[in-house]
């Protein structure tokens, strides 16, 4: 299992293991993308040819993180120079606490809530009949969402904004699988990542047929793709800070053994379409959030930090929230071209 980040100074950009304190710069690659292209086209395993191309410059990782040096960080995966080559998109209603967040969302009387089982529980049961099919068999699909393409990828450290048009933004703490789809249309997990799904949950309590304009808004990931994740139990926090004070914060856990669906069944269903397999491209599919602050009560204010930190995948990813003023929503005009 190795840890790589990606990294920029200007127009110049690495790839790099991390090795504790210190990053380890990859030569003969700029990106993950170019490294996985590159061992597709070898054979072998990912994990090996980073290492053995892991002989350039030693950076002070510590001070990339920090804010202090000439280099930051960049999002773990991105397809350079053409953004609408990565996918991302993801499943809900895989935790038992998610679950129970969406049946509160959308029955604020808490004893109707304990009593009705919704389409959302409905979907979430369904995963606990059939999310775990026997290995070569296929499963009960899971809910499944777009979040739109790698232009809504934001780099660790870089805000996530709640558009002029939105009602809401909050924090989704989840893993993501990052994947890339070989020249005859096999999907390949390059490794997984910590990220913050983001949404706009305020939308969504109106009507959960609101789901998919809720997601559809930017997200994060990083600072660490790790490649050979293990993804049986992974335990974690999410916290968010305004100032100096932890106004919320709450352990959460992932993985299959906290999950209905396991991630066979996910990715399957992921990658029946099609559309989903086609050469050279690049996708990230988020699994799933434990717990949300919105579920408490939180109203996340403009220059809150929402913080992602899960155990064996590096450091915290960390995203400032930035609010745009309601005076920016403005109507957009389609000009006819006839």
């Amino acid at each position: 299992m190795i840890h790589l980040v990606q990294i920029s100074n200007g127009s110049l950009r690495r790839v790099a293991v991390v090795e504790g304190s210190r990053l380890r710069c990859l030569t003969e690659v700029q990106s993950v993308y170019e490294l996985a292209l590159r061992c597709l086209s070898l054979g072998g395993r990912l994990s090996e040819l980073a290492l053995t191309l892991a002989n350039g410059v030693v950076l002070d990782y510590d001070a990339i993180y920090a804010g202090t040096s000439e280099w930051h960080l960049l999002a773990p995966i991105d397809v350079p120079g053409a953004p609408s080559r990565l996918a991302i998109a993801g499943t809900g209603l895989t935790h038992l606490g998610s679950a129970k967040e969406r049946q509160a969302m959308h029955l604020e009387d808490a004893a109707k809530a304990a009593e009705t089982v919704t389409d959302s529980m409905r979907m979430f049961q369904w995963g606990l009949e059939g999310g775990r099919p026997a290995e070569g068999e296929i499963g009960i699909a899971p809910e499944w969402f777009y979040k739109g393409n790698g232009s809504m990828l934001q780099a660790p450290f870089a805000p996530l904004p709640i558009p002029a048009y939105a009602e809401d933004g909050g924090e989704e703490a989840e893993l993501a699988g990052i994947y890339v789809i070989g020249e005859d249309g096999t999907p390949y997990r390059i490794g997984m990542a910590a990220g913050n799904e983001f949404s706009d949950h305020q939308f969504e309590k109106r009507n959960y047929l609101n789901l998919a304009g809720s997601k559809l808004r930017s997200c994060s990931l990083g600072p660490e793709l790790v490649v050979g994740a293990d993804f049986q139990a992974v335990a974690g926090e999410v916290r968010i800070r305004r100032g100096s004070e932890t106004i919320w914060s709450k352990k959460v856990e992932t993985g299959e053994a906290n999950m209905c669906h396991s991630l066979a069944n996910l990715e399957h269903h992921h990658f029946k379409f099609e559309g989903h397999r086609q050469p050279g491209d690049v996708h990230v599919h988020f699994f799933g959030a434990h717990s949300l602050s919105f579920g408490d009560g939180i109203v996340l204010k403009d220059g809150d930090w929402m913080e992602v930190r899960y155990e064996g995948f590096g450091r915290a990813l960390r995203n400032p929230i930035r609010i745009e003023p309601k005076e920016h929503n403005r109507q957009v005009a389609v000009r006819p071209l006839a």
